[in-house]
């Protein structure tokens, strides 16, 4: 399957005058893909007038706030404003695509002969597999008020989905089930 490109992407931080670091001073933005959450930096055009948790268009197309891309970054470049509302962001992409993760939890499959992708989620044992897949053999859930009102034992599903995509983010999982790879130094590629 041919992965789809970002088309829209969220504001996690705006700069006004660029980093600090930074010998060129340009409006940048840390923003996080609505569709994969690749983490970006982006270049803003001088006239743009941003504000966190924006939606902007970073598609291929004419883009009204976005001047060009500068590149993929990690958690770990995220500055600290990013970092403390990433988990707000995440959580607000999840649920506005809500019909995607409910199909993951229809779907979700194994990935070995002893585990499952839905144990990959955090909070999510034995027990509470036993229940997601009789619950959705039975019927596939409809929404996450559905697999809240047939899993009851699952707190707030859709906080376990920000919490794993978080994890994925700051590079710390096998799997990625959401969200792309952090990008690795040449370095880290030869250990």
């Amino acid at each position: 399957m041919i992965p789809r490109k970002e088309e829209f992407a969220k504001v996690l931080d705006f700069l006004p005058h660029g980093k600090s670091s930074e010998a060129t001073r340009e409006p940048v933005a840390q923003i996080i893909g609505e569709l994969n959450f690749t983490l970006l930096e982006v270049v803003m055009r001088a006239d743009a007038k941003i504000m966190q948790a924006q939606r902007v268009y970073i598609g291929r197309d004419e883009r009204k706030e976005v001047d060009h891309i500068k590149g993929r970054i990690n958690y770990v470049d995220l500055t600290s404003s990013s970092q403390k509302y990433l988990h707000e962001i995440v959580h607000e992409i999840i649920k506005t695509r809500e019909s995607d993760f409910v199909a993951f939890l229809n779907r979700a499959g194994s990935i070995n002969i002893r585990s499952h992708m839905l144990e990959l989620l955090p909070g999510i044992g034995k027990k509470h597999l036993d229940a997601i897949i009789t619950a959705r053999g039975s019927k596939p859930f409809e929404s996450f008020a559905d697999f809240h009102s047939r899993v009851p034992h699952v707190t707030s599903i859709d906080e376990v989905f920000t919490q794993r995509i978080i994890e994925e983010l700051r590079g710390e999982s096998k799997y990625y089930l959401f969200a792309k790879e952090p990008k690795r130094e040449e370095s880290e590629w030869r250990r």
